[in-house]
């Protein structure tokens, strides 16, 4: 029998989706699981434009991610990472100006009640 062939070892700078996976999530964070400030699920995270290059590939890569607004939920399965992460980073980088976090809006529960009336009587 044969064994399975090991990977080859990756070249200097390439960018490969499996890398972070060496490095254990909360290095990301320095270890840290509570953002500055709290951010919701689904509040929307833009790009600010105002910030340069970011240290860290994950930083930078939600920068770039959010050029078009996301959730803070998609950031994190985008990255691969557990939404407590994603929350301290995105929330480092709305305290350095370079991404907007636009805070979720509660749904109006009369207007939501009226569209369940008018549902059921279709």
């Amino acid at each position: 029998m044969s064994r399975p062939a090991e990977p080859a070892e990756p070249e200097q700078g390439t960018d490969l989706p499996w890398a972070s996976a060496i490095v254990r999530p909360y290095t990301h964070t320095g270890g840290r699981t509570r953002a500055g400030r709290h951010l919701a699920l689904e509040a929307l995270v833009a790009t600010s434009g105002r910030g340069g290059p970011q240290r860290g590939a994950q930083r930078q890569m939600i920068v770039e991610l959010c050029v078009r607004p996301r959730s803070v939920a998609e950031v994190a399965a985008m990255l691969a990472v557990p939404i407590g992460v994603a929350r301290v980073l995105v929330g480092d980088l709305a305290a350095d100006g370079a991404v907007v976090v636009h805070a979720a809006v509660a749904p109006d529960l009369d207007f939501m009640r009226r569209v369940l009336v008018g549902l059921r009587r279709l």
